[in-house]
């Protein structure tokens, strides 16, 4: 089958590459997209290091096609950074020390964000079922679990009353 080209807005930025129509939406991103954010782990859905934002709902981007998504925005864990609820993640999981090696991390800051656009305050379960399709081999998820929590905190404080 002939290459596709697929258009995405990836962190902000529309871009558009040719892809094969059996290439992953992860393997896109990295390979034709220059994303390096998302990491392929498993390929099979299972450990969530490539979850990114789909059109502001967290997917595992191995498990999709990228000619699947044409047209739809990717946020990356890089791209959360400059907005509100990423950079609340980002010092939290710096604070509460939420990571270690770091392989994890975009998968989960991806699914959090997901999840505090949502819910504003989650409690400990929601934050659990949240990030049970994210694997972590370093931390033993309790101080991923403060530090979303504890970014919850920080962004609710921050609202004006």
């Amino acid at each position: 089958m002939p290459n596709t080209a697929v258009t995405l807005t990836i962190d902000g930025v529309e871009r558009t590459a040719s892809v094969e129509p059996r290439d992953l939406l992860v393997l896109a991103l990295r390979e034709k997209f220059g994303a390096t954010a998302p990491h392929v782990g498993c390929e099979s859905g299972r450990c969530g290091a490539c979850t990114v934002l789909l059109d502001g709902t967290p997917v595992k981007s191995c498990m999709m096609l990228a000619v699947q998504v044409n047209g739809s925005e990717v946020t990356t864990a890089a791209g959360l950074g400059p907005h509100r609820i990423g950079s609340a993640l980002q010092a939290a999981f710096k604070a509460a020390h939420g990571l270690q090696c770091g392989y994890c991390t975009p998968g989960m800051l991806a699914s959090a964000s997901g999840l505090l656009a949502k819910n504003p305050n989650p409690n400990e379960d929601e934050v659990r079922q949240a990030l049970r399709g994210n694997l972590c081999r370093c931390t033993g998820y309790q101080h991923i679990l403060d530090a979303v929590l504890l970014a919850a905190e920080n962004l609710r404080e921050a609202e004006p009353a």
